[in-house]
């Protein structure tokens, strides 16, 4: 609660307070002018890029598949933040899980500001290290999402959707906020820098909102709902009937309320895309298609998201690529 004198601000206020820094950042086209050169030798450094485009590849194919397109620079770019991202994700839901500390985080959140200062500490980082020198990218949404990091250490619950969309944003939505200043926006777009951004943001929120929602019965057994607790009650649900995992009318009621809010974001998303620069928008339009489908696929298993992970099959995912690249033209 705020303090007396306070105002309380919505999660989406401060959100967005972050939006228009990173925005004015890219307007004034801050880059290389006020960031310090990586000194490693040029091998070295497209030995790191490349290291970043064959995780990006093992771990996320269709996205990576869809940055061949873009020019070769913000390629590389693309996938040296995909990897760190991956790398802080890791960090409470990989292997070692189990064994991560808050300091731990801490020690990465410092490791963050060296690299942002010129100075990594391995290969991978020194690949982020370079593009965050020559793009305009703000280091707020990197320290957003280790604060999202933190969150899943403390935090298994959330009260309402305000708090449900801050935590979206600190792990998905900064994706958007951080790959916006790579992917360039269109030269022909008369859309505000800002709604570009805030599509970007939208698109990471309606992505965790899909992951949540297919992740139910995972989270779960984990101890974990990352389901809005207000509106599970005005439901008429507890956490006892998730962790009893039977699909009822009340459950199939909540869950499309839960997939109509997620899919209102994605429309939100859809009118940023188009705004992107032409070369950037393929993978885009594919990670957006391919994750609405999963939406689709809990329709089809009945909201039986329990016992039953959604999941695009390869054959569908292939069909998408094509979908994609159309409207990634239009």
């Amino acid at each position: 609660a705020p303090a007396a004198g306070e105002v309380a601000v919505s999660s989406e206020q401060k959100v967005y307070d972050v939006v228009l820094k990173q925005a004015s950042l890219v307007k004034r086209k801050l880059g290389a002018l006020d960031k310090p050169d990586i000194a490693l030798p040029g091998n070295l450094l497209n030995e790191a890029y490349d290291r970043c485009g064959e995780i990006c590849a093992e771990y996320a194919k269709t996205f990576y598949l869809g940055t061949l397109l873009m020019t070769p620079e913000r390629r590389r770019a693309i996938w040296a933040i995909y990897v760190w991202c991956r790398r802080t994700d890791e960090l409470v839901d990989g292997p070692n899980a189990s064994q991560i500390t808050p300091t731990a985080l801490d020690r990465w959140e410092s490791r963050l500001e060296e690299l942002f200062q010129g100075r990594p500490f391995d290969m991978l980082d020194a690949a982020l290290a370079d593009t965050v020198a020559k793009f305009p990218v703000d280091i707020q949404p990197f320290k957003d999402m280790i604060e999202g990091m933190r969150l899943d250490l403390k935090k298994p619950r959330y009260k309402n959707f305000d708090e449900l969309y801050l935590y979206c944003y600190y792990v998905a939505g900064t994706v958007g906020i951080m790959s916006v200043p790579i992917m360039g926006i269109s030269p022909n777009s008369e859309a505000t820098t800002e709604s570009v951004y805030n599509a970007a943001l939208a698109l990471g929120i309606a992505n965790q909102l899909t992951n949540i929602l297919r992740d139910v019965g995972e989270d779960a057994s984990r101890g974990r709902v990352y389901l809005p607790q207000d509106e599970l009650a005005q439901a008429g649900l507890s956490d006892e009937d998730i962790f009893a995992g039977k699909v009822t009318d009340k459950w199939r009621n909540f869950m499309k309320s839960q997939i109509k809010r997620a899919r209102m974001f994605f429309d939100e998303a859809e009118k940023g895309v188009t705004e992107l620069n032409e070369a950037s928008r393929w993978p885009v339009w594919a990670s957006l298609l391919l994750y609405r489908q999963i939406l689709d696929e809990i329709e089809a298993n009945d909201y039986n998201n329990f016992t039953r992970r959604a999941y695009v099959s390869k054959a569908k995912k292939f069909l998408s690529l094509p979908a994609a690249y159309a409207r990634s033209i239009v």
